[in-house]
């Protein structure tokens, strides 16, 4: 018998694990259908292993291998797998990239009072779409549109999946087979390849672009303006700037077109917002209050992003124009289900409280952050992780920039503290990878072969996971068996 036989015969077989004590125990916990699918991977894996040293003349590494395949050996190791195995796909994360509203991670954090809304939801019988006053079936909108109309001065409000559903619902209700005349400065790209002009041509509207890319005026919509025109769109630039020599049509003169030729105006804000933003430090951005007093017929924004609510497009205006959106067949399609609401419902009374507001959103909290509380979490993940770290990697504060994310804000430069970690041998990248692929996963960033967490996107007990993380992290790449 060759040297490969020989050690792959001391891999236990499928009955070897079903006859002992502990597995079967492990049966009676998770199903024998759980735990035998988990044992032929476990032994499959532990086969590959071997024969990947074999073929590398790593025999004596090989021979080392094949004396740990024991099923008392191994039932730690199958223990954690079937503890993998019933994670949760969509696993809670930490983001410690300072990227407050990060799209890859899931935007924003619901608040408490949201969070209490969805497990009320969740738990019982709702009043979604019934009259309390006659019995009968109700709007399942009634609740969030008085809380809009509220907070923003609309005459009426709906709510669909996300805002590129939101202006496909306007489009596709008003302007059908007809123009839409939009500034070519303004067929912006959403994200994930949605293009104004797709969702556009996807409605059944008709592109009319007028102007050039940084410069277009009043007379430029006037002179496009036919009897095939239906609708007047503006597209707010949240997630780019165009800068320099440059001239746009505000939503002012804009909606003085429409009144002056009877055209609804159609105006996407992307990311909304409902307070003034230079409490935090940024650059003020139009509120959707203000874009309703100026006079659009609709305004449409995400409800997820620095609203800090959950996924949404939300559309408020005109009475009228609401009715056409919501006798539309493709509002039922994109329509938002009860947690959604609720969500929402929990985050739109937050706003009632204007003084109370940049505290109780998530979102809210972290863009207005103080660098005095930064630096208080900088020291506390410093201390947390210096004293196990092994010679050569160095742990330091340093100044650096947050930044907001979420499609908005794409110049904005939020001062923050970071914690980093540096080393001399190239191992730094596979720390980062190694605490990225644990349970709960880490994000950092990686700039230069130095490790960076930045401190305002951490959440409360984010420190000991990062911690505990590092620590395990840092024994299996530092173990010399291993290297």
């Amino acid at each position: 018998m060759d040297i490969k036989n020989k050690l792959l015969s001391r891999l236990p077989a499928v009955n070897d694990f079903l006859a002992d004590e502990e597995v079967q125990k492990l049966i009676e916990k998770y199903g024998r259908k759980l735990v035998l699918a988990e044992i032929r991977q476990l032994i499959s894996n532990s086969r590959s292993e071997l024969i990947n040293l074999i073929e590398q003349d790593e025999v004596d590494a090989a021979k080392s291998k094949s004396e740990s395949f024991k099923v008392e050996n191994l039932r730690e190791s199958l223990q954690a797998a079937i503890e993998k195995t019933l994670r949760p796909n969509l696993a809670p994360a930490v983001n410690a990239t300072g990227v407050v509203v990060h799209t890859n991670l899931g935007r924003s954090l619901l608040s408490e009072r949201a969070k209490e809304m969805l497990q009320m939801v969740s738990s019982h019988y709702t009043t979604l779409e019934i009259d309390r006053e006659s019995g009968e079936r109700g709007s399942r909108y009634d609740n969030v549109a008085e809380l809009l109309c509220q907070l923003t001065g609309a005459e009426d409000a709906l709510v669909v999946n996300n805002n590129a559903a939101a202006v496909l619902l306007a489009l596709s209700a008003l302007a059908a087979d007809q123009e839409v005349i939009i500034s070519r400065g303004e067929l912006i790209e959403i994200g994930g390849s949605f293009r104004i002009p797709e969702v556009m041509k996807q409605s059944g509207a008709k592109l009319r672009e007028v102007g050039t890319t940084n410069k277009v005026y009043p007379e430029d919509f006037v002179e496009a303006i036919n009897e095939e025109t239906a609708l007047l769109l503006k597209v707010h630039t949240s997630n780019y700037r165009v800068v320099g020599f440059t001239r746009e049509i505000s939503l002012e003169e804009l909606v003085r077109l429409g009144e002056e030729y009877n055209l609804p105006v159609l105006d996407d804000l992307g990311s909304g917002v409902f307070t003034n933003m230079e409490q935090v430090g940024l650059t003020p951005e139009p509120t959707v209050e203000e874009r309703v007093a100026a006079g659009a017929d609709l305004v449409t924004f995400s409800g997820d992003k620095i609203l800090g609510g959950p996924q949404a497009g939300i559309i408020v205006g005109s009475k009228d124009y609401i009715a056409k959106l919501k006798n539309h067949p493709l509002t039922r399609a994109i329509r938002v289900d009860k947690y959604t609401l609720a969500a929402l419902e929990g985050t739109l009374k937050a706003y009632q409280d204007p003084e109370g507001v940049m505290e109780e959103i998530p979102t809210l909290r972290m863009l207005s952050s103080p660098t005095t509380k930064l630096q208080e979490r900088a020291e506390r993940l410093l201390e947390a992780i210096e004293e196990f770290l092994p010679a050569g990697i160095t742990a330091a504060i340093a100044d650096d920039s947050s930044r907001v994310g979420g499609g908005a804000y794409p110049l904005a430069q939020l001062k923050t503290r970071i914690v980093t970690l540096q080393e001399e041998t190239g191992k730094i990248h596979r720390l980062a990878k190694e605490i990225r692929t644990n349970y709960p996963p880490i994000f950092t960033r990686l700039i230069n072969d130095r490790l960076i967490f930045d401190v305002r996107t951490l959440q409360p007990g984010d420190i000991d996971i990062i911690s505990s993380s590092l620590q395990e992290a840092l024994e299996v790449i530092y173990d010399d068996s291993r290297e």
